[in-house]
């Protein structure tokens, strides 16, 4: 006579998924699609594929950049901006703070700011915090900062960039905020977003994921 099956294995054979024992699973098998906690703890996803999953959080991605870096440019315009064509929009959360290497200083009340490359970089780093701060939707101005970025000139192009990829934006008050306090206001968060940094940044592009 042959030897009996175990019970869980003979299980196995007559119904696939249905009744076994899967350690760390304390649920009976009518209860295994009734929330994806116990589902995913009976290891039993193929048989409650009508069960919504939850949806997970997005991967949230900072990037600490100067606008004239060409390590960042690349990163920018070759990763994370295909990356977020390529994502689901719940996917991926992205924050860009263009500062990097730059330093302030409060004159007489006012901040001023020096760039590792110069007034040029210093305008552009501006130009996208203010891009930013008009936009508010980060889908309206990435694709805005992209065309900067891969263009001949990220401190010229601004007008044609917006015709192309945002033409309800205003560029007399970017402008506006360019050449204001505002503008400076907001370089110098993300002069103090920087400066948080911990470990502090070492170069650029300096990448935090999920902090």
């Amino acid at each position: 006579m042959a030897p009996a099956l175990p019970l869980a294995l003979l299980l196995a054979l007559l119904a696939p998924g249905l009744g076994v024992a899967v350690p760390g699973c304390d649920y009976p098998a009518h209860l295994w699609c009734s929330s994806w906690e116990i589902t995913v703890a009976c290891q039993a996803e193929s048989r409650c594929a009508n069960l919504s999953r939850p949806a997970a959080a997005p991967v949230e991605l900072s990037l600490f950049y100067e606008s004239l870096c060409p390590a960042c440019r690349w990163f920018l315009v070759q990763q994370l901006f295909t990356a977020w064509l390529l994502l689901p929009s719940e996917a991926l959360a992205i924050t860009l703070v263009p500062y990097g290497n730059a330093e302030e200083r409060n004159v007489s009340g006012k901040w001023q700011f020096q760039c590792q490359h110069g007034p040029e970089e210093c305008l552009g780093n501006m130009i996208e915090t203010c891009l930013m701060h008009e936009a508010k939707n980060f889908s309206t101005y990435f694709p805005v900062i992209f065309c900067l970025e891969s263009g001949s000139s990220v401190t010229k192009n601004l007008e044609a960039c917006l015709q192309v990829y945002a033409p309800q934006l205003d560029g007399g008050r970017i402008a506006a905020c360019v050449r204001g306090d505002t503008g400076a206001e907001l370089m110098h968060r993300n002069a103090q977003l920087t400066q948080a940094l911990d470990p502090p940044h070492q170069y650029v592009p300096w990448i935090l994921v999920n902090g």
